[in-house]
């Protein structure tokens, strides 16, 4: 089969935008006009019970070439469901009208085929199959929702090339035979390649006497913080060379110090590479004071100065790896501002583009918050003053939609101004006041508020800290999940009862402790929870 099209079927709009292309690719095959209908109607009945009762359902349209008199139609439904079993009926009805269905369930997953055969299949030529590949490729939208949908697809497909790419630079960081830790102005260790944690026996912390003590030869020690003095106050590069502790004996190493510089020319944390160059070392002491074999010595400090040249390499491939990481989110907004050019501005308002521009936005900030936390840090996070009044009211706009259809109650009491990362509270409290939409089976009624007492006495000194709860009238959970509920990837339902793919409330947790605060909740089966955030006031 000549695959035309795909398309993941979510919900009813999905359920229209089939319809409609089955009836173009029916119409695009020369199908009368009521084999058209019945091809089309067959296929939505189908599709409309795999978005009612399926999962992961997928609908595949194409061209199947029997040979070169008789070609057809093809529709497939794939799901993970028995959707016969679920709904027979509809198979039946379906059947009714097309005549050709065919359905199978194995190994849990379910496919259905429809087919229809082309009346004059002779005019179905390769090119022109091609061309309705081409056509459905380049299709404008058929509504704002198949606009946005396809957008939506492009994001995705960015992103996964984003997190391709990191991957790629993460294996290759960790895979080469070289030691590497970055550090701060603080003397405070930021990351390890797997290299260097599998070298050391007691991990490093902290660039400093104490922690250099513990792998470092005491000769070498003052030479190195020496170096590391002189090269923060110059920005400038440190080279060397170390004993480095392994085993009972010390392997000779080439260390260099040098800045780690952002696209713009800032930095603020440092790049330390460890190069064995022991065998090198070795070979220079034996021959120092051996005439006839100084042509080999020089040959070795040509060897040496090779290596000086990797380092530049290396710091040329720091420079390029965040340009890379950053390029697909560049693509992401141009491909925004595009897409609004030529829309008037009631348009904007009808389609909602500016809320859309903004989330974009906002989601832009958020790929580049956790990108900037799994690599290299090259920018310093700077809190600033952060009025929750205004996020909680911009986070209650972003979810305007499910608090009309729920006809939920948001009661705000006022909120401090706290020191922090606009993005990440922002995304703390989307992700709380969202749980608190979504886990409900009654009419949701959240309550957010500012408190001085400490209510659930899980905090020590709580007059250090803001003390902000978000109360719920949910369906709650037991205080045996406690322990895990913070955890990633947790959940306590089935995706089929409620959505989500359990990461949100491990990343309020790795947000809160960015903050050098604290969360914790109070809840009881069928009568909601509390959830509590501490931040500190400095």
């Amino acid at each position: 089969m000549k695959e035309i099209i795909k398309i993941n079927l979510d919900n009813e709009m999905d359920l229209i935008l089939a319809h409609k292309r089955c009836m173009k690719i029916a119409e695009m095959c020369g199908m009368p006009s009521s084999f058209q209908t019945r091809f089309s109607t067959a296929v939505s009945e189908i599709a409309r019970c795999s978005i009612a009762k399926g999962k992961n359902s997928l609908l595949v349209l194409g061209i199947n070439v029997i040979k070169a008199t008789q070609k057809e139609i093809i529709a497939i439904i794939t799901d993970t469901v028995d959707l016969k079993n679920c709904n027979p009926e509809a198979f039946n009805y379906a059947s009714k009208i097309s005549g050709n269905i065919e359905y199978s369930y194995l190994n849990n997953q379910s496919t259905t085929r429809i087919s229809q055969p082309v009346a004059s299949p002779g005019l179905l030529s390769e090119t022109k199959i091609k061309g309705f590949i081409d056509y459905f490729k380049y299709e404008p939208p058929l509504s704002p929702y198949d606009e946005i949908r396809k957008k939506n697809i492009e994001l995705i497909a960015l992103s996964e090339k984003l997190a391709e790419s990191e991957n790629k630079y993460k294996q290759l960081a960790n895979t080469i035979p070289i030691l590497i830790c970055v550090i701060n102005e603080r003397n405070n260790v930021l990351l390890t390649n797997e290299s260097l944690e599998h070298y050391l026996e007691v991990p490093i912390l902290a660039f400093d006497k104490k922690n250099l003590s513990n792998f470092i030869h005491p000769d070498d020690i003052d030479g190195i913080l020496e170096g590391w003095k002189i090269a923060k106050s110059k920005r400038s590069e440190f080279l060397g060379e170390t004993r480095i502790k392994y085993g009972l004996s010390y392997i000779w190493h080439l260390i260099s110090i040098m800045p780690n510089k952002a696209e713009d020319g800032t930095f603020n944390s440092w790049l330390v590479y460890f190069v064995d160059i022991n065998a090198q070392k070795m070979v220079v002491e034996t021959l120092k004071d051996n005439t006839e074999l100084k042509l080999i010595q020089r040959e070795l400090e040509s060897a040496n100065l090779k290596l000086v040249f990797k380092n530049k390499e290396l710091e040329q491939f720091a420079y390029i790896a965040s340009h890379d990481l950053q390029e697909p989110l560049r693509k992401i907004m141009i491909m925004l501002s595009r897409a609004g050019e030529h829309l008037s501005e009631d348009q904007r308002k009808l389609y909602y583009f500016d809320r859309i521009t903004m989330a974009a936005g906002r989601l832009s900030n958020l790929i580049t918050d956790v990108l900037n936390y799994s690599r290299i840090d090259n920018k310093k996070q700077i809190f600033e003053e952060v009025d929750l009044n205004q996020t909680l009211s911009e986070i209650l706009g972003d979810l305007s939609l499910v608090i009309e259809e729920k006809n939920a109650i948001i009661e705000i009491k006022s909120l401090p101004t706290v020191l922090g990362l606009d993005t990440q509270l922002r995304q703390l409290f989307y992700n709380l006041v969202n749980n608190a939409l979504k886990f409900n089976t009654a009419v949701p009624v959240v309550t957010i508020s500012a408190s001085n007492i400490n209510e659930d006495n899980n905090v020590s000194s709580p007059e250090n800290y803001h003390i902000i709860s978000i109360a719920d009238n949910g369906i709650g959970m037991d205080s045996q999940y406690s322990g895990r509920i913070f955890d990633m990837f947790q959940r306590l339902h089935e995706r089929d009862q409620y959505g989500g793919n359990g990461i949100g409330l491990a990343l309020c947790r790795r947000i809160i402790e960015n903050h050098n605060g604290v969360i914790n909740f109070t809840s009881k089966p069928g009568e909601g929870t509390i959830f509590w955030i501490y931040l500190p006031k400095k």
